[in-house]
C-alpha cells in the first residue's frame, strides 16, 4: 500500500482500494516495503540490525510524510480552512490509533511527545515537582537507560528525594526479591524499563506495578523497546504512565507518545508554556487547556505524528504475533550460533527476553568488531548503550549489540556469524 500520487487526503490512506501488504508472512514482501534495505555499504548489501536503536520505515511511513507536505500542510487546531481541517483530523486520527496501540481508555490519555525521553521527563517534571518531598523515594533499576536515571536524580535532588535502585543478576535478571526489600511507606514512585534495550531482557512489570500500588506507589513504565515486540495494553498493566517513542515502532523520528491515567494527568501541573496548552491567558492569571492538550504546547511535530499512525498499521496489518514469531526464531538461531564460537560470550543469555542478542569476545575491543562487521555491510551497535551503570555492574566496559526486527532474516544473522568469525581470524 502506497500513495502514488498528490495531492491526497491522508485520513483516505488506509481506505485505498490496494491490496493489503502482508496478508500472510511474506519476508521478501516485508523487506520490499523498505527501500533502506536494498542499499549496498562498503560493497556489501546492507545487513542492518540495528534495530534497538532505530527501525528502518516502510513505505507507508515515508509517503504518508511526504503526502502531508505535499498536500496537507497547514497548523493544527486553530485554523477553519480546508487545508487546516485536514492536517486536524490527520493528527487527531493518530491520536485516535495510538489509543488502540496501547490499549488506553480515552484518547484524553494519549500525549504527543518528542520520544520516550521527553515522555520520562514530563512526568518527572511535571508529576514530581508537584508531588515530592523530602525523604520521599524513587525506585529504579540497575537495568535502566539513562533516560530513565538522570531525569529522576535532577527532580530527587531539587526535591530532596532519594533514588532507591533495584539490582540485577550476575547476568542482568532483575531481582525481584531486592525490589520487594526496597518498597516502604516512602516509596513514592517506581519507573522501570520494559525491556532492557542493552540486553533484551523482559521485566515483570505486572508484578512491579501491582506491588507498587499495594505500597501506594505510582508506577511509570520505559516501552521504548517492549512497544514494538510485546502486546501492550495500558489498561491490563494498570500501569500508571508508560511512554515510548515512534521511531522504535517503523515510525518517524522525534516522535513519542506518553500514557497517562486520566486522573493523574488532570492533576498535574503543565511541562511547558505556550499555544494549545492555554484556554484563556491574561497578564493577571492563565487557564490552562484541557487533556491532552494541556501537555502539547506550541505547534506540535505535525508531520510525523500524522506519518506515525501508519507505522501502527504496518504492525497491526503484520500481527505483533507473526512478527514476534518471526523474531524469535532469529534470536534462537542468532543465539545457538554465537554460543559456538570461541572467546564470545552472551551477556543477557537468559529465556525471557525479546530479538536482542548482547555479546562480547575474549581480547577484541567492541569498536573493533563493530568497524570490521561494518566493512562487511553489517550495522551493529557497541558501547555501553546508554547503560553505563548496568556495565559497571556487570563489569565490562560494553557490549557488540545485535538486534532483529520484522524484515531480518536468517541468512543476515549468517552473514553476522560469518563476520564474527572473520573479525576473529583478523584479531584474535
Amino acid at each position: 500500500m502506497s500513495i502514488d500520487s498528490y495531492p491526497i487526503d491522508l485520513n483516505l490512506i488506509s481506505d485505498m482500494q490496494d491490496a493489503p501488504i502482508h496478508k500472510a508472512f511474506d519476508i521478501d514482501r516485508i523487506r520490499a516495503e523498505f527501500p533502506i534495505l536494498q542499499r549496498i555499504v562498503k560493497g556489501k548489501p546492507l545487513v542492518y540490525l540495528d534495530n534497538a536503536a532505530t527501525t528502518q520505515k516502510p513505505r507507508i511511513v515515508t509517503d504518508a510524510l511526504a503526502g502531508y507536505y505535499h498536500s496537507n500542510n497547514a497548523n493544527i487546531h486553530r485554523g477553519i480552512h480546508t487545508l487546516a481541517e485536514e492536517a486536524t483530523a490527520a493528527f487527531e486520527a493518530t491520536r485516535e490509533t495510538a489509543r488502540r496501540f496501547i490499549g488506553a481508555a480515552s484518547t484524553d490519555e494519549v500525549i504527543f511527545t518528542k520520544g520516550t525521553t521527553d515522555g520520562i521527563n514530563l512526568v518527572a517534571s511535571s508529576w514530581g515537582r508537584k508531588n515530592l518531598r523530602q525523604g520521599d523515594e524513587i525506585i529504579i533499576s540497575t537495568l535502566e537507560h539513562h533516560s530513565n536515571i538522570v531525569p529522576w536524580q535532577m527532580i530527587a535532588e531539587e526535591k530532596g528525594a532519594v533514588i532507591r535502585v533495584i539490582p540485577v543478576s550476575d547476568n542482568g535478571v532483575l531481582d525481584e526479591e531486592a525490589f520487594h526489600e526496597l518498597l516502604s511507606e516512602k516509596t513514592r514512585f517506581i519507573s522501570i524499563v520494559h525491556v532492557s534495550n542493552a540486553l533484551g531482557l523482559i521485566n515483570p512489570v505486572k508484578e512491579i506495578i501491582d506491588a507498587g500500588h499495594r505500597a501506594g506507589a505510582l508506577v511509570m513504565v520505559d516501552g521504548a523497546q517492549s512497544s514494538v515486540h510485546l502486546d501492550i495494553d495500558v489498561q491490563s498493566l494498570d500501569c500508571d504512565f508508560f511512554a515510548f517513542s515512534g521511531h522504535k515502532v517503523y515510525g518517524p523520528t522525534g516522535v513519542g507518545v506518553l500514557y497517562g491515567k486520566r486522573h493523574i494527568l488532570e492533576d498535574m501541573p503543565p511541562y511547558q508554556g505556550g499555544g494549545e496548552m492555554i484556554k484563556e491567558v491574561r497578564f493577571d492569571r492563565t487557564t490552562y487547556n484541557e487533556l491532552p492538550y494541556k501537555f502539547e504546547a506550541g505547534t506540535p511535530n505535525i508531520a510525523d505524528v500524522v506519518a506515525l499512525k501508519y507505522a501502527f498499521e504496518f504492525i497491526n496489518e503484520i500481527g505483533k504475533e507473526q512478527i514476534r514469531k518471526h523474531e524469535d526464531d532469529l534470536l534462537l538461531h542468532a543465539t545457538q550460533q554465537l554460543r559456538e564460537i570461541d572467546g564470545l560470550r552472551i551477556i543477557g543469555d537468559v529465556d525471557r527476553k525479546v530479538s536482542v542478542v548482547s555479546f562480547v569476545i575474549e581480547n577484541i575491543h567492541t569498536q573493533d568488531i563493530a568497524i570490521l562487521l561494518d566493512n562487511q555491510g553489517i550495522a551493529v551497535r557497541t558501547g555501553h548503550h546508554c547503560t553505563q551503570p548496568l556495565m559497571h555492574r556487570l563489569g565490562i566496559p560494553g557490549t557488540t549489540r545485535a538486534s532483529f526486527a520484522v524484515y531480518n532474516t536468517r541468512s543476515e544473522v549468517d552473514s553476522l556469524v560469518n563476520g564474527l568469525l572473520k573479525v576473529k581470524k583478523m584479531l584474535g
